[in-house]
């Protein structure tokens, strides 16, 4: 398939540019979530309720199942960071395999995610799909994306194929399916995404 690139759509207060050693001092102590890349500083917006409990419920249930196993499951505390690009952002979710591998003597920029999970808001769903998925791809290890909306049961697997930089992509939409994640060997029911969340009563700026 072939995947299209959009510009990005992020929410932002302010770009600025600074050295990656100030954006990492400043994302140390800041309140607000700054992505990096190539010198571009930006702040991220903030998520829902709905996006929190989402986010929440797919942390508790792969926790479980993952409990006994060598991947690793990190929330959105920790960096993905990714050399091609220059660039330093935050997930909602990732696994690892193994090992977390760090970036020089860094312990909080991942190299090496397996799984990725983004559960997408209005002003972040274009750039998850596009710009900050192309960089994703980038990343060796990185073979499972998962898209998940918070404004209806949807959500995007795309997987990574044998073959070069060619991805697969699996759409869900009903509760009642489970999606097969083949990097983890493990299922997740849409169910377990959607746990106690009310589609009847979104707030008006995520209602589809």
């Amino acid at each position: 398939m072939v995947i299209a690139q959009e510009k990005p759509t992020i929410a932002t207060a302010t770009k600025t540019f600074v050295t990656l050693e100030e954006y990492r001092a400043i994302a140390e102590t800041a309140e607000e979530r700054y992505e990096y890349c190539n010198g571009e500083m930006i702040v991220m917006s903030g998520g829902t309720a709905i996006h929190s409990a989402i986010a929440i419920n797919i942390l508790v249930y792969l926790g479980f199942l993952l409990r006994d196993t060598d991947f690793r499951l990190y929330n959105s505390d920790l960096r993905v960071w990714i050399p091609e690009y220059h660039c330093g952002t935050y997930t909602d979710l990732m696994v690892v395999n193994h090992e977390p591998e760090f970036n020089g003597d860094r312990t909080d920029e991942i190299l090496n995610p397996l799984l990725i999970v983004e559960v997408l808001s209005p002003s972040t769903e274009a750039y998850d799909r596009g710009d900050k998925f192309r960089k994703y791809r980038s990343i060796p290890s990185f073979c499972e994306y998962l898209v998940v909306s918070q404004a209806e049961p949807y959500v995007e697997k795309y997987l990574r194929l044998e073959l070069g930089d060619r991805w697969q992509l699996q759409t869900y939409d009903q509760l009642d399916q489970i999606i097969s994640l083949e990097s983890l060997k493990i299922e997740l029911p849409l169910q377990e995404i959607y746990r106690r969340v009310d589609f009847d009563h979104l707030p008006e700026e995520i209602s589809p």
